[in-house]
């Protein structure tokens, strides 16, 4: 599947701004099934300072505010090749061990009520991955997507007790119970392509575990699926903290409104098949040819996606 994005965040702030720096997560992974065919950014009020790649091999953009604007803009844009592969990433890599995905976090430390939901979560004897959507399909049950209902700093424990939160509080409660039973976990942050609509007002978030046999293998909790082609990952880590879109810091105005625009949507077959040929260039229509999983992943990944529970109409990411 081909899929072109454009997302665009706006700054407005109460006065001139003095000083500012943007931290910006908001490159696609070229990874496994996801490959970055293109992808630029342009900055208004605002430039440059330096990219690199972070301990989970985000490329992170470092940006300056530059002094006296009142507005800042980011827009990205570009195409990204994805394939089936039943939510399947792969073994791990980067710069941190996998121990580290068994750590807690302010955001993914279990409390009673995680606990409680964790005993509840039926073990599956078709191995960990039926297991592992057994607990997706629990926190779907007890915490109530509610758009608005959490905010960024809202913990795993939190979102349970409240009964409610959206794609970012199923993602940590997922995190904190997969952890607690010793199973490395990890959040996701990126693009879903909704089937209804293309222009959308926030990225997504989901969680991966690593699987025994499979490795990294992801869960979207508020759609009850595991990822498919319609989804992008730009950034992981071992919350919403590592893997965040934009963070930053500013001197002399506060942030009097913030906007976020972002499209997604799928490029014809038969258009990419010809700019291949002919070199042309992007494309202003989309749409997309779906591709089956990939051999080298075999019996285990047609297991799994078998095991793939069909979850509600995909929710808007929030």
């Amino acid at each position: 599947m081909r899929l072109a994005i454009r997302h665009t965040t706006r700054y407005r702030f109460a006065g001139p701004v003095r000083h500012g720096i943007q931290r910006l997560r908001l490159t696609p992974k070229a990874t496994q099934g996801q490959a970055v065919l293109s992808w630029a950014m342009d900055y208004e009020g605002a430039r440059e300072e330096l990219t690199y790649d972070d301990q989970n091999f985000n490329h992170v953009t470092l940006l300056g505010v530059e002094e006296g604007v009142k507005e800042v803009s980011v827009t990205c844009h570009g195409e990204v090749k994805t394939e089936d592969r039943s939510g399947v990433i792969g073994q791990h890599s980067g710069l941190l061990p996998l121990w580290a995905f068994l750590g807690r976090t302010p955001l993914t430390r279990p409390g009673p009520k995680v606990r409680q939901l964790i005993a509840s979560v039926e073990r599956s004897g078709e191995g960990m991955v039926a297991t592992l959507h057994n607990l997706s399909s629990t926190i779907r049950d007890r915490v109530e997507y509610v758009t608005g209902s959490t905010t960024v700093r809202t913990s795993a424990e939190e979102a349970v007790v409240a009964g409610k939160g959206v794609c970012q509080d199923h993602a940590h409660i997922f995190i904190a119970a997969a952890r607690a039973l010793e199973i490395p976990a990890r959040y996701v942050s990126g693009y879903l392509m909704m089937d209804d609509r293309v222009d959308q007002e926030a990225t997504h978030a989901w969680a991966e575990a690593y699987v025994h046999g499979l490795g990294w293998v992801g869960f979207d909790v508020s759609n009850g699926i595991s990822p498919d082609p319609r989804y992008v990952r730009v950034a992981t880590g071992r919350d919403y903290a590592d893997a965040a879109p934009v963070t930053g810091i500013s001197s002399g105005a506060v942030t009097e409104a913030l906007t976020v625009d972002i499209a997604v949507e799928q490029q014809p077959a038969f258009q990419s098949q010809s700019q291949s040929q002919s070199g042309g260039g992007e494309q202003s229509q989309r749409q997309s040819q779906r591709q089956g999983p990939e051999k080298a992943n075999g019996r285990k990944n047609q297991q799994h996606s078998m095991q793939q529970q069909q979850g509600p109409t995909i929710r808007p990411p929030v």
